[in-house]
């Protein structure tokens, strides 16, 4: 089994259906692989929903979009990855979004799990794997 943590461009690809997200999703849920996003990438979407001018619709699509992800905390581990995330990039001169990075640290901590981001800061991070699922 393979983890697959959206970042908030791909999430909002997902809840809008755009971009075959939907699909690629569906395809890697019928192979027996788990779904998901973090939670900073949940209070991003958030966000974007109480600032939207369709707010009631935009609830529901968040709500229903959850209802196929897994929702990963922000652990211990997470937070101990985080900080050596932080000081190697800065170390390489490489400095990036306190966001980005959580999101980096989360997938690093759970094992074996792909980001799936239009993002390529994140493709600076040591050791993680990102794709773009986007079409």
């Amino acid at each position: 089994m393979r983890r697959y943590l959206l970042d908030t461009g791909p999430a909002q690809h997902l809840i809008n259906r755009r971009r075959g997200v939907l699909d690629r999703v569906d395809e890697e849920r019928h192979l027996g692989n788990r779904i998901g996003i973090c939670v900073p990438v949940l209070g991003e979407l958030w966000s974007g929903v109480e600032g939207s001018i369709s707010r009631d619709r935009n609830v529901q699509r968040l709500r229903n979009a959850l209802s196929r992800l897994v929702v990963w905390p922000y652990t211990n581990d997470a937070a101990a990855e985080f900080g050596r995330l932080f000081a190697a990039l800065r170390r390489l001169g490489r400095p990036m979004q306190q966001i980005d990075i959580q999101i980096a640290a989360i997938a690093l901590s759970l094992g074996n799990c792909t980001v799936v981001s239009t993002d390529t800061d994140l493709t600076a991070v040591p050791g993680l794997t990102v794709e773009n699922w986007a079409t």
